[in-house]
């Protein structure tokens, strides 16, 4: 396998017996956002370390453009976004921001990175009167002060409210402008499914899907079906295809190998069938299908 400028390149990392990184590859490549997935223990945090020079690979190689993630022009041109991040609480957003633009040789105008972090209006606000959210938002402003080319964010909506996570998201789309990338890690799959042009998962540290969202989803069949009936659940889970069933009351939810024949039987065997909806399955259920797997082999690649 050729090496990858800007990765992790048949990677592999013990502590003491345990293989945390199993000959992992995983190429970052410029303008797309690489949303790295796994359960706990799987792998990721390892796995970045690897990529930010904070640990080094017991075998195989991690790059960042072309050369040692330890090396200054490396740092230089990254910028990173920790789930656990503290800065001075007596000192204002634009204080911090001005200061950290100072550590890189093209920062980037610290009016931008405010506002791209969606803190505009809050600039003069002393960190420590930040809430949980506006602090994530300011870790972000940090991330991105210094002009990175890439860009790593580790749970980076942790704290917000659905309408601060779509705001965060916005400004997530406005910095990879300009053909910069980024890679995230979340536990929110709708993010991941929202912002990523490309999906790795990883599992007892090994890389076991490497595709775009779609192609992710497309590899596990079936539909979820929603509707009202009066059917009981031995009879729901006997019809054509079914393999799950769900709900309360008379409030139900299959899924469906066959969701045509499924939609079918129900029309059949219920006249008074009402509120029906067939849904295509989603990256949770596709995530959840691959990482519950006991052989945690499947394979995929875009």
């Amino acid at each position: 396998m050729s090496q990858i400028a800007t990765g992790l390149t048949n990677a592999a990392k013990s502590f003491g017996k345990v293989r945390a990184v199993d000959d992992v590859t995983l190429e970052l490549r410029p303008g797309q956002v690489l949303g790295l997935l796994g359960p706990n223990g799987a792998g990721k945090t390892t796995s970045i370390k690897l990529l930010l020079g904070l640990l080094q690979p017991d075998r195989g190689r991690a790059r960042l453009f072309g050369v040692d993630p330890r090396s200054r022009e490396a740092r230089m041109r990254i910028g990173v976004m920790m789930q656990i991040g503290e800065v001075p609480a007596v000192l204002t957003i634009d204080e911090l921001v001005e200061q950290f633009r100072g550590y890189y040789p093209n920062p980037r105008p610290a009016g931008e990175a405010i506002e791209l972090a969606g803190l505009g209006a809050l600039r003069d606000r002393r960190a420590g009167k930040l809430s949980g959210g506006e602090k994530q938002r300011l870790m972000f402003a940090l991330a991105i002060c210094g002009n990175p080319e890439l860009l790593f964010l580790d749970e980076p909506t942790v704290g917000m409210d659905v309408a601060s996570r779509r705001t965060f998201w916005e400004g997530i789309r406005a910095f990879l402008d300009g053909g910069r990338s980024i890679l995230l890690t979340t536990h929110y799959l709708e993010e991941a499914d929202a912002l990523a042009d490309r999906i790795a998962v990883i599992d007892r540290g090994r890389v076991i899907a490497d595709g775009t969202p779609e192609t992710i989803k497309s590899r596990f069949s079936g539909k979820r079906i929603r509707c009202r009936t009066s059917l009981s659940p031995t009879t729901l889970l006997g019809l054509p295809g079914v393999r799950e069933t769900g709900g309360s009351g008379a409030s139900v939810e299959l899924i469906s190998e066959t969701p045509e024949r499924t939609v079918r039987a129900l029309l059949d065997a219920d006249a008074g069938l009402s509120d029906l909806e067939v849904i295509g399955m989603g990256l949770e259920e596709a995530f959840l299908s691959m990482t519950e797997s006991p052989a945690g082999t499947e394979e995929m690649s875009a």
